[in-house]
């Protein structure tokens, strides 16, 4: 019979691990994959909460053109046209953008939706603008 030691030693010689090397590799490969996703990441949280922002302003603008249809003009007071702002984000709702008139006319209006968060952390906060054409475009991106 063996003895209790060349039993121990025997197991301990079978036992295959890994180096400290291969597991500093490991970590490594995973660090620079993480690198590449967080980015990516963050650009689709991005678009998926401009969306908020391009439907609020589609609204509006439907809105809008119902108004000029029954007033020959459009408006900057919202009750009269039905729209209402959710609450901010700020202030405990959902929102994360506020909208505005800031231009009207008898024959053109436009209206931006201003975010009240800096999604990137740059200093910059996202806006995008509505005219009387209906066109949604981004003029300050984020």
């Amino acid at each position: 019979m063996m003895s209790l030691q060349k039993k121990i030693k025997k197991l301990q010689q079978e036992e295959d691990g890994f180096s400290l090397t291969e597991l500093l590799i490991v970590l490594a490969i995973i660090g620079i994959l993480v690198m590449i996703a967080v980015p990516l990441y963050q650009n689709v949280t991005t678009r998926a909460k401009t969306t908020e922002a391009k439907t609020q302003l589609s609204f509006l603008h439907t809105l809008q053109k119902t108004y000029r249809l029954e007033h020959d003009t459009y408006t900057t007071d919202f009750a009269s046209l039905g729209f209402e702002q959710e609450q901010l984000i700020t202030e405990g709702g959902r929102a994360r953008y506020e909208i505005e008139i800031t231009e009207v006319g008898p024959n053109s209006y436009k209206a931006v939706a201003i975010s009240v968060i800096d999604f990137d952390n740059d200093g910059e906060f996202n806006q995008w603008q509505v005219t009387e054409t209906g066109n949604i475009e981004q003029i300050v991106p984020d």
